[in-house]
């Protein structure tokens, strides 16, 4: 076992602080990273409070992790040392039930190994995230980082960027679909990204005013107030897809109204408190409300390689790895645009 610098919480809702892991040495297949930049995303909040239960302490979050090949296992055939690479919100599953063998680790039989507060597949090791210095990785869940890509402003795609291209792809975001994003934060700012660049219109459904010249730079076309009743009158039945990003209370009902017929609208924001939905709400207009969870290891490639393409990349604000604690209190006061990415750097003094 290697030990390993991080910063972590010792226990639910103590204030982040610097820790020794332990990592284990490399096996046939895994690959060392070197982590440069790791983003900072809401759920990290969530777990390090304990605020969805079941925290497996001492906690090191992290699940947007960049960072450069520094060793490989002997079978080892997808990366050489050097190679920018990166590892998102899984770091292994069982590999043999049907999801994992559709792509879709993330909903593995067994409970995929999460790349922290969970354990390695063994259910004893435990997992620890990407505000380290190191990560070990079996290839098969570890990312190309396409040439082009800026590493740090790369690192939010592997969550935020994954959560909401899933979403798209599933229900065929396409050019001309009608696209209504709801919230601009974090995962709302990528969602306007990746629909404009898929051909779609694109409408920022905000309560804020003050966020429009930035959803209209990100690629919107459109923006609505909807702390303004009129705005649902107004584009009722109107939207072929909604991606719905918003993690506090409110009205589905009301959203769902500006669906087309035979529109979706996917959530993808967690709201702490049940949101009740009307029957008729969906019937009428045979409407649709699915969710949607990450993606699997190919699809968050195919995602990777989509934003090289098209030149995507989270807008970002950098911080040391000392200031994680004043950041995870911005990111509740909304007061970030739109993700924080810590330089690992900074960890390592």
């Amino acid at each position: 076992m290697q030990k390993i610098r991080a910063w972590g919480a010792s226990a639910a809702g103590k204030p982040l602080a610097p820790m020794t892991i332990e990592r284990r040495e490399p096996g046939p297949r895994d690959v060392v990273l070197v982590i440069l930049f790791c983003g900072v995303c809401h759920s990290d909040i969530h777990q390090a409070r304990d605020e969805w239960s079941g925290g497996l302490f001492p906690m090191v979050p992290g699940h947007e992790i960049i960072g450069r090949v520094a060793r490989l296992g002997r079978d080892v055939s997808k990366f050489k040392v050097g190679d920018l690479a990166g590892v998102g919100c899984l770091v292994d599953s069982c590999r043999a039930c049907a999801p994992c063998a559709g792509g879709l680790e993330q909903f593995c039989e067994k409970g995929p190994a999460l790349t922290y507060n969970g354990t390695e597949m063994d259910r004893k090791t435990p997992t620890y995230g990407g505000y380290s210095t190191r990560i070990v990785v079996d290839e098969r869940y570890a990312l190309r980082i396409p040439a082009g890509l800026d590493p740090a402003a790369a690192a939010p795609l592997l969550c935020a960027g994954i959560t909401t291209y899933s979403p798209l792809k599933q229900f065929n975001c396409k050019k001309g679909d009608k696209v209504g994003v709801v919230g601009l934060g974090g995962l709302g700012h990528m969602a306007v990204k990746l629909a404009a660049s898929m051909g779609a219109e694109v409408t920022m459904l905000s309560t804020s005013k003050s966020k429009e010249t930035d959803a209209r730079r990100l690629g919107a076309s459109g923006f609505e107030i909807t702390r303004d009743d009129k705005t649902f009158e107004k584009l009722a039945g109107h939207f072929d897809l909604i991606i719905d990003t918003i993690s506090a209370p409110h009205d589905y009902n009301k959203y769902l109204g500006m669906l087309r017929v035979r529109g979706t609208m996917v959530v993808v924001g967690a709201p702490t408190e049940p949101s009740p939905v009307h029957a008729f709400t969906l019937i009428t207009g045979n409407r649709r409300l699915a969710g949607s969870m990450i993606g699997g290891i190919a699809e968050t490639q195919e995602m990777l390689d989509h934003c090289a393409r098209h030149g995507i990349l989270s807008d970002i604000e950098i911080i040391p790895i000392q200031k994680i604690n004043e950041a995870y209190e911005r990111v509740l006061k909304s007061d970030v645009r739109y993700r924080f990415v810590i330089d690992i750097a900074s960890l390592r003094g």
